[in-house]
């Protein structure tokens, strides 16, 4: 009898979406299909089909749909992955981005990062957020299993979308990175990390004005990689008069943002909302201290091992930035628990935790 087949709907994935790409990545990395007991097929964007698909395991079907056209995005979503899935005879689909279909004869496992649209739709541009509501709300209906990655996520998933019986399961993720060493830098005394998109509730604004409250002669740099394009921080950058301290960096390899975070003195991350925080751990296992917002899901991810800060103000977070580089003890004291903490959280586990939950829906067909 041929081993069950997990359709992996892959429609999102183009290389420039961050956190979830880390995510499928290092997990499928992680599932050779003969250890799992299972196979796998990804439907994947015309993006992913014609880059590098190395890490997964098994083959890789270009659907012909762009995951940066929104609108084809989430037509495919709603209505191709179901139809493919059932053609191809599979026993599961795993979509692992939010969205999945409206309909689906065979079982959905569908994966919610976070649902910052239900708790903040003011971040999110225009009609996208009422659409978003829409299509994530649909598909976790759809789902005969959700796996979400904090258990702040799993409260708001139970308060927003009402499946009080699906099965909702917490698989936290993890720091280390794919098959890529510690650069071996020299720790810099006088560099700030910040990563992410340039969605308002990431707060770069506060923690630029942060930056110019600091008194120039002992100002830090400060580098912001993950925009795409033009940068819409130039013009505060400009307003500020901190274009001698400050560098916004694009969309980086792994490798470049790895080296980043070694050899940055601290990393800040004024998130207003996360579902996880997954860069908080990256910086963790590369022994960089980390300076973070005070908010639950954070403090769920870091433990006692990062500072943390009320990021509205820009003030406060000027004062704790100072405060921790003019102490190499408290900076020392952070790297230490930092890597420790980071070590609690691996990928391996995530992979086998969610390979499980696929087990249980697979039992019960």
């Amino acid at each position: 009898m041929p081993l069950p087949l997990i359709l992996v709907d892959l429609l999102f994935f183009t290389g420039k979406k961050g956190g979830m790409e880390s995510y499928v990545c290092e997990v499928y990395s992680r599932l050779p299909s003969e250890d799992a007991g299972v196979r796998f097929i990804a439907l994947a964007s015309s993006e992913l089909a014609a880059g590098d698909t190395s890490w997964f395991p098994g083959d890789v079907i270009d659907s012909g749909i762009s995951g940066e056209n929104r609108v084809a995005w989430a037509r495919g979503e709603l209505f191709s992955v179901a139809g493919f899935a059932h053609r191809r005879r599979a026993s599961l689909i795993h979509c692992p981005a939010n969205l999945g279909p409206l309909h689906s004869r065979v079982p959905v496992v569908m994966t919610i990062h976070d649902l910052l649209p239900f708790r903040h739709p003011e971040y999110v541009p225009g009609a996208y957020s009422l659409i978003l509501r829409i299509l994530i709300r649909l598909g976790a209906r759809t789902a005969r299993r959700v796996l979400t990655i904090s258990a702040a996520s799993r409260t708001d998933i139970r308060r927003y979308l009402h499946i009080k019986r699906t099965p909702v399961d917490v698989i936290p993720l993890a720091g280390e990175t794919r098959g890529t060493a510690t650069p071996t830098v020299a720790r810099r005394t006088d560099q700030l990390l910040a990563v992410g998109n340039r969605m308002p509730h990431k707060n770069f604004s506060t923690l630029l004005a942060a930056l110019a409250l600091l008194p120039e002669q002992t100002r830090p740099h400060l580098v912001i990689s993950g925009s795409h394009g033009d940068d819409p921080l130039t013009p505060l950058v400009r307003d500020l008069g901190l274009q001698k301290w400050v560098s916004l960096r694009g969309w980086l390899t792994p490798e470049e943002l790895d080296t980043l975070y070694a050899e940055s003195t601290l990393f800040v991350f004024p998130t207003f909302f996360e579902g996880f925080g997954l860069p908080v751990l990256e910086a963790m296992a590369h022994g960089c201290p980390v300076l973070c917002s005070d908010i639950p899901v954070l403090r769920e991810v870091a433990g006692d091992a990062a500072g943390y800060v009320d990021a509205h103000d820009a003030a406060r977070l000027a004062d704790s930035i100072g405060e921790l580089l003019s102490s190499p003890t408290k900076l020392a004291r952070l790297a230490t628990t930092g890597l420790a903490r980071a070590k609690e959280f691996t990928w391996d586990r995530t992979a086998q935790q969610t390979l499980e939950s696929f087990q249980r829906v697979l039992k019960e067909r």
